[in-house]
This record gives C-alpha cells, structure tokens and sequence, in this order.
C-alpha cells in the first residue's frame, strides 16, 4: 500500500499540517507542493506591515527554508497541479509529471474575486492576496495621486489607512449600505466609518462600479450614478473565492470551496481538505462554514493530521480574526451574522470597546476595539454559551 501523503499548497495550513503529522510520529514520505515561488509564508502581513514597511519577501517566511529539509518534508515550489485522478491516486503537474500518492491533501487556499465590468482589463487594476501581488501593487502607489479602491472589508480599509498614512488621496467605494457588512455589526461598521472619514479617506457607500475608464491603463473609475472618478490605481478587494476548481474538475464534492467532514475529510476516501478552500459543518452554529483565516488554516490542519494519525477530534472552532486599521486593532470572536441582540461595553471614545452579540440568549460573537483581554476572554465565553444542541 502507497503510504506517501501528498499536499497540494503550501501556505499556512499545508504547513501546520506537515509539522504536525511530522511531530505526531508520521515518518512516511510527505510531499508538499506550492503554485507560488516561495516557502509557505504568513498572508495577514500582506496589507499591513509588509505593504507599509517594504520588507524583503524572506521576512514573511512561516520556517526558516532548512526546515522543511531538516523535518524530512519535501518541498517543490513554483509547480502547478493541473489534474488529479482520485481513480489512479495520481496527480499531474506542470510539465506533465506525474505524482502517486496514498492520502491526498488539498490546501488550495483562495483567489482574488475577479471584477467583471467594462475596463478589467486594462493596466493599474491590482488585487491582493500574494507576495507578487504586493510587489507589483507597491510601485504603482508610489506613482499615484489618486487611489480607489473597490470594497470596504478589512484588506480594503486596512490598505486605505495606511494610504493616508502616506497622505495619499483615497476613495472606498462600498457597494453596502455600510463598511464590514458582512463580518460585523452596525456599531462597529459606524466607528470605522466616522475613524476613516476622520482621517480623510473618501467613503462612497451604496456604490455601484459601472467601468474602469482610460487608454491602456486606468485613468477613472465610472459608477452606476454617472460619476466618474479619478484614478491613478485602482486596488480590486471585493473579496475571495476558493481555489476548488482541480477538486471539482476530480468529482470532489464542492460548494464555494470543497465539501469535508468534521474531520476534514472530503467526499471520496483517502482525500482531505483544509484552510481557505474548505467548506464544513459547524454544529455550533447549525451550518456549514468557509473560514478565510488563520486560525482556521492551523486548527484545521491539526485536524486533518490527527485523523490521519488516528487520532481523530472532530473541528467545530470558535472562529477568530483581527485587522490592524491606523492605530485601532480589532479583534473579532465568533461569527455575529444572524444575532437578535447587541450590546456595547465599555469606551467608544477612549476607543477601548467590545460588542457582545447573541442569538436567542446565547453569545455567539464578540467584536472588541483596543481590548485584547475582551477578546482573550469573549473566546472562553463562546465557546461555553454557543454550543451543540443535545
């Protein structure tokens, strides 16, 4: 029997999960390959200290390069996995080489949802989700007067701070009737608002972009009102889509991401799921959840690795993010969407806050500003209150 572990990815959570079958006494031959040209690396820098601070990509790294050498992981970056045959237990990669394995992993992580509207494709239109995105998008705001970006979710507002950090011109265009809709409540949404708007950016809510105008490279940006924008560079954060497409191509089950248990496994056997590119079921909050963030990518990497040490423990997380905007930190705990009741507690003007949010008397999240202990604690709580039926 083919024992090899092959994992398709390499960032956060095919990381996590090679070192911990490594520390959990696996010492088969274990495979990870990468798309991009770098050893796994933290994403959540990307728009903030390493867009602000230039630093070289190698500052990022999760491990030092020898390590995955030294724990007898082998690494094959800059490859691309085009077909898998979950028949054969074989993929294929760049150039026609074929790999066989024993249990698959897929750890294909997320993309940039692309902008369909008249303009796509012209020059000084970025996303950012990558080491390259960052090295291309850097220059181009070196070089602008004027800045829009398109969605008012954390990457978006995260880079606008620190655009008028740099006191650059900026626009946010926000297709919701407020900013973080679809991760916070309206409390936090209007503090963020008032803090960018304090600062200078330029907050259009219920926008519609109708084109990206301009010769060959943006020059403006028109929206579904008649106004038209100027733009030197126009940043696209409209959110993320999951990299399901080898998955479903194979017969995988997928559903915006790829389909897996609690124990990560997905719909055929010997193949696993984990991080951005997954979608699983939460008992805790009664349906099936995709999680862009680290926290998720760790623990359900050790997840995977513990069932396939045998040593099984189903994931259903208190799920956990944070943004760093100016000199504001926000620390969100669980999920809030659907909650029946809000509550504020402590100094909105300090700022030192957190909003408790339930549903049906339980605490299901919990959104704190320059309160780390709020967030330390809110976590326990969740985990407490907002629990499996019986």
């Amino acid at each position: 029997m083919n024992t090899d572990i092959v994992v398709v990815g390499a960032g956060q959570a095919a990381a996590q999960f090679c070192l911990s079958l490594r520390a959990g006494g696996f010492r088969d031959r274990l495979l990870m390959i990468g798309a991009e040209r770098y050893a796994p690396y933290q994403r959540p820098p990307l728009s903030k200290k390493f867009l602000t601070e230039r630093r070289p990509p190698e500052t990022l790294l999760l491990r030092a390069q020898s390590l995955w050498h030294d724990q007898g992981i082998e690494l094959r970056i800059d490859t691309t996995v085009t077909t898998l045959d979950l028949k054969r237990h074989t993929l294929t990669t760049t150039g026609g080489q074929e790999v066989a394995y024993g249990t698959l992993v897929l750890a294909t992580g997320t993309r940039a949802r692309a902008l369909k509207a008249p303009g796509a494709d012209l020059g000084g239109l970025f996303s950012l989700r990558a080491i390259d995105d960052v090295r291309r998008l850097r220059p181009a705001l070196d070089a602008a007067r004027h800045i829009v970006i398109v969605g008012g979710g954390y990457i978006g507002l995260e880079v606008a701070a620190i655009m008028r950090g740099e006191e650059r011109a900026v626009t946010v265009l926000e297709a919701e009737d407020r900013l973080l809709k679809r991760v916070t409540g309206a409390d936090i949404s209007a503090f963020f608002e008032t803090l960018h708007r304090e600062r200078g950016v330029d907050i259009r809510l219920g926008a519609r972009l109708a084109a990206l105008t301009g010769e060959g490279t943006v020059t403006g940006v028109a929206l579904a009102d008649g106004t038209v924008l100027p733009a030197d560079c126009v940043l696209l954060a409209i959110g993320a889509q999951a990299n399901d497409d080898l998955a479903r191509a194979a017969g995988l089950a997928c559903r915006d991401g790829i389909q897996v248990d609690t124990l990560a496994r997905a719909s055929v056997p010997d193949v696993y799921a984990i991080g951005d590119c997954t979608r699983f079921p939460s008992g805790r909050y009664g349906r099936e959840l995709r999680l862009e963030s680290v926290q998720n990518a760790i623990d359900q990497a050790k997840a995977a690795a513990g069932s396939i040490l045998g040593k099984p423990q189903p994931y259903d997380p208190v799920p956990w993010f944070w943004s760093d905007q100016y000199e504001i930190k926000l620390q969100m705990a669980g999920l809030s969407d659907g909650y029946d009741g809000a509550e504020l507690v402590g100094d909105r003007v300090a700022p030192k806050f957190s909003v408790e949010y339930r549903s049906g008397g339980k605490l299901i999240a919990v959104d704190a500003v320059n309160d780390a202990r709020a967030h330390m604690m809110s976590r326990r709580r969740i985990a407490e209150e907002c629990v499996t039926p019986t």
